[in-house]
């Protein structure tokens, strides 16, 4: 018998590995859609020691299914000749009717798909993809001022 109890098991089975914090600043995000990985052993294993990298990557439909392109995940520590590939394109495991409705959007709206964050859900590594579009340098620096002056509105209050 394990001494562990059930609420630890869970706490660590679950819970966010890694956050993709370029993808709200640079993006517009309109909506989010979660998707399956098809990982391999080590890199399920990598993923769960959280040598993860989403900055760069991103969603691309091609032939009927959708693929994460340029997702790091760092070799297995512990891992043999067999390791692998650290940035080969994965397939995201959605249902038929999102693929379709998903690949529609990306290629005739010129929006893109972009990895929000990666997380394990009930033994199963999850991408949380956002259908997004693309800010402006200007739209950047507009919402900074907007968050600033919500931060100042926030302290004058709290006085």
């Amino acid at each position: 018998m394990s001494t562990k109890t059930k609420g630890n098991t869970k706490e660590k089975q679950s819970g966010t590995v890694v956050n993709n914090r370029r993808a709200r600043r640079n993006y517009d995000v309109l909506d989010t859609v979660e998707a399956g990985l098809v990982l391999t052993g080590t890199e399920i294993k990598a993923i769960r020691e959280g040598r993860v990298n989403l900055s760069d990557a991103y969603g691309k439909p091609e032939g009927g299914e959708l693929w994460l392109v340029n997702m790091h995940i760092a070799q297995y520590s512990a891992g043999s000749r067999n390791n692998h590939e650290p940035t080969r394109p994965r397939k995201l495991l959605l249902h038929k009717d999102e693929i379709i409705r998903l690949s529609r959007q990306v290629s005739e709206r010129g929006l893109t798909l972009v990895p929000m964050r990666l997380y394990i859900r009930r033994h199963r590594a999850k991408v949380e993809l956002g259908v997004a579009r693309g800010r402006k340098l200007y739209d950047k620096r507009r919402a900074m001022i907007e968050r600033e002056r919500e931060r100042e509105a926030m302290q004058a209050v709290r006085r």
